[in-house]
């Protein structure tokens, strides 16, 4: 085998200083793609030269074309395990984001939303949400991959979510931070508590003693963190009953029977989501991943198969795209449009040979 072919690909990342050498042949990933393998067929690929925003915007049109709105990406490297810069939703991505959705045209209604983070500041959601709502008609949420925590509190303020069978949400359940600065799920907390209760008073009706371990590891806990696990748990709970209510359930008018959906129903049921969505006990762990049809059956809310619009080769191409790009650079964040383009590299990684 040729040396050459065992060279990683040069990528044009923009606003990244070209190297003066002459460059490899560009060629186009979204044109070498299989369908069915589009991950797989990109990975032959060595010593190309790949011009990174042409085919994200590409594969932006193509999802475009289909749903007939404008469309924008925010995306976190969840690939790549080398790269260490936050990947979650914060504050640093205000201002990108606000600038992201500033630059869609006046005129423009609705929006589509291309989601992948592994979760983050719920209060920060709710401030991309008011950036959003205020501005567009509809939004809609397409989920390549993960949105999982926060990033699913920000996909429940859409009226439409769109998922593949690879896509997944998660539990809302935030996480505090601890005594030892270290951030764990707020639900968890008061599960391990409610449990120790539980035991504690059943020992008591017995008349024995609580168990000494259980009164070891409640008095363990800083009743701080129980403050913060009981009010982050809250917060999350109240943004997704509103944005239920207010976005997703707005033109909910009919149950499936053909009667009428009054207001309190719609109220009803939104509590009911949020609050299952929170329910540790329900989902075990934080990081549980929960799939369109488990988002149905558990939750009872109804999420858009990507294969009923015709959109899924398109998601699936873009997503590839994405896979190969992130792990082959230090890109750590991504916030893209037809109109605007800022890429975030981990610094560390761009130096490593």
């Amino acid at each position: 085998m040729s040396k050459n072919r065992n060279k990683k690909p040069t990528i044009q990342i923009p606003n990244q200083q070209k190297h003066s050498m002459p460059q490899p042949q560009t060629v186009s990933l979204l044109d070498s793609m299989i369908d069915g393998r589009e991950f797989e067929s990109l990975l032959q690929l060595k010593n190309v030269n790949v011009n990174v925003l042409v085919e994200i915007r590409r594969a932006l049109k193509d999802i475009g074309d289909i749903r007939g709105h404008s469309v924008i990406a925010y995306l976190a490297n969840v690939v790549n395990v080398n790269v260490k810069a936050s990947k979650s939703i914060e504050y640093s991505d205000d201002l990108p984001f606000s600038e992201l959705v500033n630059t869609i045209p006046a005129n423009e209604k609705h929006i589509d939303i291309i989601l992948v983070t592994p979760g983050g500041s719920g209060t920060q959601v709710a401030k991309f949400v008011d950036k959003l709502r205020p501005r567009f008609d509809t939004v809609s949420f397409i989920l390549p991959d993960i949105a999982m925590s926060a990033g699913t509190i920000f996909a429940m303020s859409g009226d439409e979510i769109i998922m593949t069978n690879n896509s997944y949400i998660g539990p809302i359940d935030p996480q505090v931070p601890n005594k030892d600065g270290m951030f764990v799920p707020a639900q968890s907390i008061l599960t391990l508590i409610e449990h120790i209760q539980s035991k504690g008073e059943a020992a008591i009706k017995k008349g024995l003693n609580p168990d000494w371990t259980d009164l070891q590891i409640l008095r363990q806990i800083d009743p701080k963190e129980i403050g913060n696990a009981i009010n982050a748990s809250k917060y999350s709970v109240e943004l997704v009953e509103n944005y239920l209510h207010d976005y997703k359930f707005k033109t909910w008018a009919n149950h499936s029977n053909g009667n009428p959906v009054t207001p309190d129903e719609r109220k009803q049921r939104a509590n009911q989501i949020a609050n299952q969505l929170c329910n540790h006990s329900l989902w075990k762990s934080h990081g549980r991943g929960i799939t369109r049809e488990a988002a149905w059956s558990v939750c009872q809310l109804k999420i858009t198969h990507s294969e009923t619009i015709n959109l899924d080769r398109a998601i699936k191409r873009f997503w590839a795209l994405f896979y190969w790009l992130f792990e082959n650079t230090p890109i750590y964040k991504t916030f893209v449009s037809d109109y605007y383009s800022l890429m975030r590299n981990d610094r560390s990684l761009i130096n490593q040979k």
